[in-house]
């Protein structure tokens, strides 16, 4: 695709060379038509003086041969003419046999025309132009009573205009040549003209990049009075108010994660001391005791769970969070974080015994809880774990699916699952659930560089896939 640049050079070498041609052929017909007006009139007053001169007033009687032979002798004794002095018959058809002398063929409507009065055209013959004259006069007296025996000739003169052709032809070439060096000129004129003009667009798109890739400090040199000057100025009006509004979210958004931060953390010490407190009076109340202590006790351990997601999501918030990676195995670290939880009846686990990976144990015990909890509560048995090694990008990692058999992810979740506070029974007032768990495994899963993906199976079910790049303790490459 053409670029700015090369569209106005375009543009302006267009103009430039239609100024050009026009300029040319104004010219090419002007003196086209002064050059064949010059040896037509030539010609004309030729023609006209040698009939004036040669043809007396009072003409003599048989004298046609005569005068038809001085017409002949002074008409052609120019170079590039020839000549035909005829008698001049009563129609005019009879006098064109005579002729066959000239260059170029007379026609009867022609002869007819020249026994009227002087008459010329125009003509080309074999790829050469003439200019065809004939007349005769008539302003005459005769002389005796016999006047067809004093008519004066009819005179027919072809001039080759090869010359004139010629110089036009070179004229033509000169033209040619003058076009083509103006057309050089103004492509070289068009490509300087237009690196100024794009100067300052340029300086523009790399400070709107600057800009877009997140230096709001980005400012444009504003350089004299016209529009590209008025562009610059509004640019760094625009990036200063932008600047201004970022760094009041920025401000905003801390300010919010700091008070979530504290918050939490303030909440977390009374919290224990409550669900200490509320799980011996459950305890105390028996099965058969007061329901209410029970609740007490389950709502307070929500909270306390709730406080402890929004801590961890205020780590990765902050960029606190870090890895403590080790060498584990996965068949061992999936099984205890199963067996933890009491759910190594309520899922099947497949996958090689000797895979081991170095990765955070604590995290990915939080990655495989949360999704396997997330399929207990959501979908229907069998919940299906089967992990592998398998390769992303030419890079070797393992892969960790999680499968039940329940109605699925709605299609408009799909997309969002993983943002905070999304739940999949939205419409319900409350759930068991804080909203923060499928997040906290993706961070998770992203700050072991890795990645995890929602969607749902070809038989029903959600899928939950997760993947976490090596290295491997034995070196080894995924297949």
């Amino acid at each position: 695709m053409i670029g700015l640049r090369g569209r106005l050079a375009a543009a302006f070498t267009a103009v430039a060379l239609l100024a050009a041609l026009l300029a040319s052929g104004i010219s090419y017909v002007l003196l086209r038509r002064v050059m064949l007006q010059r040896a037509q009139d030539a010609v004309l007053t030729d023609v006209r003086n040698a009939l004036a001169r040669q043809i007396p007033p009072r003409l003599p009687p048989d004298v046609t041969v005569l005068v038809a032979a001085q017409l002949s002798d002074t008409l052609g004794s120019a170079p590039g003419r020839k000549v035909a002095a005829v008698p001049m018959p009563l129609d005019g058809s009879a006098a064109l046999p005579a002729l066959a002398s000239l260059d170029v063929p007379v026609t009867a409507e022609f002869a007819r025309r020249a026994r009227q009065g002087l008459v010329f055209r125009r003509v080309v013959r074999h790829g050469r132009p003439y200019l065809l004259v004939g007349g005769r006069v008539t302003g005459y007296e005769t002389t005796t009573d016999e006047p067809w025996r004093t008519t004066p000739p009819m005179v027919f003169v072809s001039a080759s205009l090869s010359r004139e052709a010629s110089d036009l032809a070179l004229f033509t070439r000169t033209l040619l040549v003058a076009d083509a060096a103006a057309l050089v000129s103004a492509l070289g004129l068009a490509l300087l003209a237009t690196r100024g003009v794009l100067r300052p667009v340029r300086r523009l798109g790399a400070a709107a990049r600057a800009l877009g890739a997140g230096d709001f400090g980005t400012r444009v040199d504003v350089r004299g009075r016209d529009e590209m000057a008025d562009l610059a100025r509004t640019f760094n009006r625009t990036a200063e108010a932008l600047e201004r509004t970022v760094t009041e979210l920025r401000a905003m958004e801390a300010a919010s994660r700091r008070f979530v931060a504290d918050v939490s953390h303030e909440l977390r010490t009374p919290l224990t001391s409550m669900i200490a407190v509320t799980d011996v009076l459950a305890e105390d109340a028996g099965p058969g005791g007061d329901g209410a202590a029970a609740l007490v006790a389950g709502e307070t351990r929500r909270l306390g769970r709730l406080v402890e997601h929004l801590i961890e999501i205020s780590r990765f918030d902050a960029g606190a969070a870090a890895l403590v990676a080790d060498e584990v195995n996965l068949a061992d670290a999936v099984t205890a974080t199963l067996a933890a939880r009491g759910w190594r009846d309520e899922v099947t686990v497949a996958g090689p015994a000797d895979l081991d990976v170095r990765l955070d144990p604590r995290r990915f015990d939080v990655i495989i809880a949360n999704l396997v909890g997330n399929a207990l509560e959501h979908g229907r048995p069998p919940v299906a774990l089967n992990f592998a090694r398998v390769e992303r990008g030419g890079v070797a990692g393992v892969e960790v699916v999680v499968a039940d058999r329940g109605p699925g992810l709605p299609d408009d979740l799909v997309a969002v699952v993983f943002d905070r506070f999304v739940k999949a029974e939205a419409a319900r007032s409350r759930s068991e659930g804080s909203g923060l768990g499928l997040s906290i495994a993706r961070e998770n899963a992203l700050l072991h560089g890795g990645g995890l993906e929602a969607g749902n199976g070809p038989d029903g079910g959600a899928v939950f896939t997760l993947w976490l790049p090596g290295p491997f303790p034995d070196g080894g490459e995924a297949p």
